[in-house]
Order: C-alpha cells, then structure tokens, then sequence
C-alpha cells in the first residue's frame, strides 16, 4: 500500500511540473456550467496502514475488521462510482468526510474515471483522535485554490475535547469569480442530548468566518457541505449557524434540503427513519445568482440510487454500508452522496 501511495505522489508531482506550467500560460480557467460539487461520508476510508499517533488499529489486515487491500480497492471503486453517479463530467470539487489522510485521497483521485480528471487535494489532518478528517478534491484544470485553513473547534469547558476541524477552501472560477467552500464534519450525536454543545460549537465556528467573508463581501458565494450530524431544524443549524429555508427573505444563508427533510427524505437512515445529516447550505448571493454563479433549477440533489440502498427484509431502505458492527458487507458507506450542480 505505501508503494501505490508513493506511486501517486510522483504521478501528482509530474502533473504538477507538467500541466499547470501549461495552463498558467494560458492564463484561463476551464468552464464550470454544468459541473458538479459533490459532498459525500465515505464511511471510514481508511488505508490499510498502521499510523502512529492515531487510533486505526480496526482498519489494519490483522485487526478485528481485516481491513485488507482487497478491500480496500473494492471501497474507492464503489466510492468513485458514487460520487460520479448520474453526471456526465467529472465534478469540479469533491468535499471528502471520513478519510483518514491525505494518502487514500491521493488513492482515491487515481481511481476509476476520476483518474482522467487533473485533480488536486487541499488537506491538512485534525486532531481527532482516530485520524479521521476532511478533505477536497479540485479540477486544477477549472478551480484555482487561493486560500486553504483548517478551522479548529474547541470548547473551554472541555480541555480534552479533540474533533474534526473544519476545512476552509477560497477558489477561483473560470472569469475570475470567487468562491469560498467549507468541508464540515461536525461532532457525532453518540450521547444523545448532551452531545449537542459540540455541534454548536462547530456551528459557532463556521459562522464566524461566513461573518468574516460576508463583512469583506456581502455578495459572496459560500457553500457549506459535509456532514453536520443535525439535521435543518436543530439548534446548530437554525439557529447558531442560521441557515433557513429557502423561502426565508431575511437569511442570508439557506439550507438546499431543509424541504427533504420536512418530507421524511434524507441522507442517512437511523433506526428506520431518514434525515438530513448531510447539507448544502448556500450564501443567499449564490443561491440568486448575483455574483457570477448560478444554480441549476434542481438547486441540490440527494443521490437516492438503488444502486447505492439495501434493501432490508421488510422492504425498507437504507444506505448500502461497508459495515455493520464489525460484520463486513462491502458497501459504498453509511450515508448518501449529495450534488450541487453549477451555471
């Protein structure tokens, strides 16, 4: 596994010394209408790698998952096929939860049909305990990265507390227009009731720098993804972090799924029941299309594919996971891949 890491590195670094010598003298971006931002959980992507430091002893081939390469290779061919479902082109940004570092994003970006896209990894680890952290895959050839930061959530009243930061992205766009892009993969909701100060402190987190971008621009495009592990009617999403309905005039931030989720429709299946874990939360200047950028008329989709669902012994359906317990069934992961597309 260490070679086929290494093997991207030098495949990435002659790509680097070749391409994008080439572009930037054509001094231009590549179109972005009609390409997709994809967010996505993929459910623990973990190499098969004994990493110091962080707790991934289960996803090692002697652990108690006998997490191997096999399996392994299977999980990027069935995440790639995911995350490309029902879209022509390659998406132009791909927002990453659950991926332990940045060498399975380096494994992941040379897999299947993303291999023909010259994709780029903005990453820095967090200091959750099992490693786990976001990331972002870029089409070099049609988003330019200005500007990467890893937004810490912490809470004083709890020195111990480690969790995923936040990752924060500023791109350019084909004619020069800006976008900024948060990767989120808020605390989980294990504890029930009073697990919920850690998502308010991530919500706090994140708005402090939308307040940040918007004070500088009050016509930014912003686009929040990732896992928030609440759904549009909680606390951290409705009322710290702000974002609304779509049909809120007064937000400046609104929520893509928060109908899906009145409907019963969602992301991820808990005992059953679906919801919205999963977001698209959008500046109010994107989702109008007054800088530069537009959505197209389906605004966010939520990938619910046959393909990608289980069906259980009473017909329901839920997400196809890698596993269950520690009872492998060689999924795609444990929530739905979402899309975004732009104009």
């Amino acid at each position: 596994m260490r070679k086929i890491v290494l093997l991207s590195i030098l495949i990435t670094a002659c790509s680097v010394n070749g391409f994008s010598q080439k572009e930037s003298k054509k001094g231009s971006l590549q179109s972005f209408h009609g390409r997709a931002i994809v967010s996505y959980n993929v459910e623990n992507l973990f190499d098969t790698i004994n990493d110091k430091g962080v707790i991934d002893e289960e996803f090692l081939p002697d652990g108690k998952l006998k997490w191997n390469s096999e399996r392994y290779q299977l999980k990027l061919d069935h995440l790639v096929e995911a995350i490309t479902m029902n879209l022509a082109e390659n998406p132009i940004v791909i927002g990453l939860i659950e991926i332990e570092n940045k060498g399975v994003l380096m494994d992941l970006k040379r897999t299947g049909r993303l291999g023909k896209t010259s994709y780029e990894i903005a990453h820095k680890d967090s200091p959750d305990a099992r490693g786990i952290d976001c990331g972002l895959l870029y089409d070099k050839s049609a988003f330019k990265l200005l500007k990467m930061e890893n937004l810490k959530v912490s809470i004083d009243s709890i020195p111990n507390f480690k969790t995923r930061d936040i990752l924060y992205v500023k791109g350019q766009l084909e004619g020069g227009k800006i976008i900024h892009l948060f990767v989120n993969h808020w605390p989980s909701r294990r504890g029930g009731a009073s697990s919920e100060i850690r998502r308010i402190q991530a919500a706090k987190v994140a708005r402090a720098k939308v307040d940040q971008i918007l004070k500088a621009d009050p016509k930014a495009n912003i686009v929040l993804m990732g896992d928030f592990n609440d759904h549009p009617d909680n606390v951290s999403v409705n009322d710290v972090l702000k974002a609304k309905a779509v049909t809120d005039t007064n937000a400046d931030l609104v929520d893509l799924f928060e109908d899906d989720h009145k409907a019963g429709k969602g992301t991820h299946n808990y005992k059953g029941e679906w919801g919205v874990l999963d977001h698209f939360i959008i500046s109010k200047a994107l989702y109008s299309g007054m800088a530069g950028i537009a959505l197209s008329p389906n605004d966010g989709k939520i990938v619910y594919e046959e393909k990608l669902l289980f069906t259980q012994k009473d017909g329901s359906k839920k997400p196809s996971t890698t596993y269950g317990g520690p009872n492998y069934y060689g999924g795609y992961s444990d929530h739905l891949p979402i899309q975004l597309i732009l104009k």
